[in-house]
């Protein structure tokens, strides 16, 4: 049988499949994602922009199908799938760098003095057994003489003085000074990073302060001292009525003024008096009624009044 021709058309198939460009495509298998450097032909883009982008897009595609024929496939309920290696190119980070965290006291303390920082070991050497135990943990040397079946009493103890007991209620005091100073550790780092913008607020407010009294004198703080590194003020004017003026302006002023005069006046007496009217109606009808309604001093006007007599 001759399969000459198969091959050679198997070849021919494959030879087709290689792209090949003046520069090399960038694969990345890890992202999935192909780079083209090469620069763009302008006489096809212009003569036929869509035919153009496809066969380039299609370049891509092949390139990238080839290079993942070429990986190592594992066996899958859903058929073979290949394995990506780990990707090459570098993208940037989604979100920012995490702010360091600040030093706490003794780390404070440590660089303040040049003490250097050692790792305990996770053993330590027991003399009494001969072997290496734990330093903290289950059989722990921390807890030495808390299991021990006797004990030395110091003289002077009370008699229901438990040595035991005491070594072990000083573990956990210790113990419990440790978290308690992890927790102000931790409330520092917070407060020290909420206190930049309270800060910056006080400092608002303390220059909003600054400028209104500044402003408050009669010459808008022109003639005041200023201090050292003060800024000058921007914006700030006051503008101030000629001395001399005509007999027309001064009677629209003093008008001006009069009716203002009117208006709060007449605002201050509606104020008083409830409403627009002088004579408060609801309130003389409430009273004529005797809190009954203006219904039931109708029904009462309408009766006929009789004369009463002597019996």
């Amino acid at each position: 049988m001759d399969v000459s021709e198969i091959l050679a058309s198997h070849e021919a198939r494959q030879k087709l499949n290689v792209v090949e460009k003046e520069i090399p495509l960038v694969i990345d298998a890890g992202y999935l994602t192909v780079t083209d450097l090469n620069p763009v032909d302008k006489e096809s883009y212009e003569e036929d922009t869509e035919a153009y982008l496809l066969a380039t897009a299609r370049d891509g595609v092949q390139a990238l199908f080839s290079t993942l024929s070429a990986l190592p496939t594992v066996p899958s309920p859903y058929g073979p799938l290949t394995q990506l290696p780990p990707p090459t190119t570098e993208l940037p980070r989604a979100k920012p760098l995490p702010k360091p965290k600040p030093p706490t006291k003794w780390e404070q303390f440590a660089k303040a003095k040049g003490i250097q920082k050692k790792r305990k070991d996770r053993k330590v050497w027991d003399e009494e057994k001969q072997e290496w135990v734990n330093r903290w943990g289950w059989g722990g040397k921390n807890k030495e003489g808390e299991g021990a079946w006797l004990s030395e009493v110091k003289q002077g103890a009370e008699v229901d003085h438990d040595p035991a007991q005491e070594l072990r209620n000083s573990r956990k005091a210790r113990v419990a000074k440790n978290e308690r100073q992890q927790l102000q550790n931790l409330a520092r780092a917070q407060g020290s990073s909420s206190q930049a913008p309270e800060r910056e607020e006080r400092k608002k407010d303390i220059d909003r302060t600054l400028a209104t009294t500044r402003i408050s004198t009669a010459s808008m703080g022109r003639f005041d001292r200023q201090l050292e590194g003060e800024k000058k003020l921007k914006g700030v004017k006051r503008k101030f009525e000629p001395n001399e003026r005509s007999i027309e302006e001064e009677k629209k002023n003093s008008l001006a003024i009069i009716s203002k005069l009117e208006n709060e006046s007449k605002r201050a007496k509606k104020e008083k008096s409830g409403g627009d009217e002088v004579l408060n109606v609801r309130k003389a009808i409430r009273s004529a009624s005797g809190g009954k309604g203006s219904a039931a001093l109708t029904r009462n006007s309408s009766k006929p009044k009789g004369k009463k007599g002597k019996r």
